[in-house]
Parts: C-alpha cells; sequence; structure tokens
C-alpha cells in the first residue's frame, strides 16, 4: 500500500474500533495517537529514501503536538491503534504487526547502547496495556496480551498473557476478544489462597492426628498448585 492508502486506512480504523468516536469532526482534535501514526507515516516514508534530517524533524514535530515519540526507522503494519497514547514511545528498530493497540505511557524500549535490533517485535493483534513496558529486542508473539504497567523483559509465546514486574508469561487466562486486556487472572492471590489452605491441612493434621479426608484435600491441593506452575514458562 502506498502511504496515503496507508494513513487512509489508520482514520477508518479509528471510526471502526472506537466506540467512544462520535464525529469525523472528533478525529482532528481528539486523537492524538491517530495523528502520531500520520506524522510517523511521512517521516518513515522519507527515512527509507534515506533521508535523515527530514524524518527526523517530522517526528520531532509530531513529538511536540501529541506527546508520542515514534522513530522514523521504527516499522509499524497496519490498522495499528494508539489509544490516548500520551506518554508512549517507540524506538528506532521497534518492529509492530497488523491489528496491533498500544495505550498510553508504553515504552517499546532498548536495553543496549550497541548498533543492531535492540527493540522489541509485536506480532499481529497484539494488546499492550497502558504503562507497559516492553524491552529488548524481544518478541511478543501474535494474540497475545501484556498487562497494564508490566515489565516485560523476555519473550511472549502467541496466545498468551504477560503481567507483573517483571512480567510472567501465562498459558492460560487468555481472552481473544478486543482490547480485553484487563481479563487476566490473579496469580499472586492463587498462590497466597494455595500456601493458606496447605498451612490450614497441616494444622488441622498435626496437632490433633487427623487423618480423614487427609489425603484427598492433599491431591487438591497438588493439583492447584501444579496448575498454577505449569500455567507459567
Amino acid at each position: 500500500m502506498n502511504i496515503f492508502s496507508l494513513i487512509k486506512e489508520d482514520f477508518e480504523n479509528v471510526k471502526r474500533n472506537d466506540p467512544a468516536l462520535h464525529s469525523t469532526f472528533e478525529l482532528f482534535f481528539n486523537y492524538p495517537g491517530l495523528w502520531a501514526l500520520f506524522f510517523y507515516r511521512f517521516a518513515h516514508w522519507f527515512y527509507s529514501k534515506g533521508l535523515r534530517f527530514i524524518p527526523r524533524f517530522i517526528s520531532a514535530l509530531g513529538l511536540f503536538l501529541t506527546t508520542i515519540d515514534i522513530h522514523p526507522a521504527a516499522t509499524i503494519g497496519r490498522r495499528v491503534f494508539i489509544d490516548h497514547g500520551v506518554g508512549v514511545v517507540i524506538g528506532e528498530t521497534a518492529v509492530l504487526g497488523d491489528d496491533v493497540i498500544v495505550y498510553q505511557q508504553v515504552t517499546l524500549g532498548g536495553v543496549s547502547t550497541s548498533k543492531g535490533k535492540r527493540h522489541p517485535t509485536l506480532g499481529n493483534n497484539v494488546v499492550i496495556g497502558a504503562g507497559a513496558k516492553v524491552l529488548g529486542n524481544i518478541t511478543i508473539g501474535a494474540n497475545s496480551k501484556v498487562g497494564a504497567n508490566s515489565v516485560v523483559v523476555k519473550d511472549v509465546p502467541a496466545d498468551s498473557t504477560a503481567i507483573g514486574i517483571p512480567a510472567r508469561v501465562l498459558k492460560r487466562g487468555f481472552d481473544k476478544t478486543p482490547l480485553s486486556h484487563n481479563k487476566i487472572p490473579d496469580v499472586n492471590k492463587e498462590i497466597f489462597e494455595y500456601l493458606l489452605k496447605r498451612i490450614e491441612l497441616l494444622e488441622d493434621a498435626l496437632p490433633k492426628g487427623k487423618q480423614d479426608g487427609i489425603k484427598e484435600k492433599d491431591n487438591k491441593l497438588e493439583e492447584l498448585y501444579n496448575n498454577f506452575i505449569h500455567s507459567m514458562d
């Protein structure tokens, strides 16, 4: 697609996916993420032609107007949506696939000053929650989600959820509904529940010498513990 087709698709993408939009007129004033992509598309086109000053100037102008910092060398696919967008940073070697959603205060940053690929790669249909930091030359697999305020420093497989600091990768609790990055399991709560039930079981069995049903309860706790452990990489 040429640059103008991409820009047109960016505008149409907001109309399709944002229920807060009530009129086309609002696109010109209330969507900094959309305008950040607008500036990026032109900056990236000039950058791909071997120019350096012009694209950096366009990026700086876009940053000033939108508070969103996208390096012109970054690779951004089709129908990407930067929702709200304030404080988003997308580094030079970052790669975003198609239909990616990025919320405010997200950083797709590097952890090295060396040349070469040092920023994240996001597959298609990835959702990055508000305030998340995805750092280094890592890959977030297609259809995966990163929870709000998580710090991701290792690869996330496809169809997974990453939460926490540092982020833990869960193989379960994934919801394919668009924007449902709030629907993630509370692993901290689960492990505390396991520990409390384990302590209760021991307190009930050891001092009183009660053995009835202990084996059955113990097996249930082991199953709970194994499900917790196997949910993480």
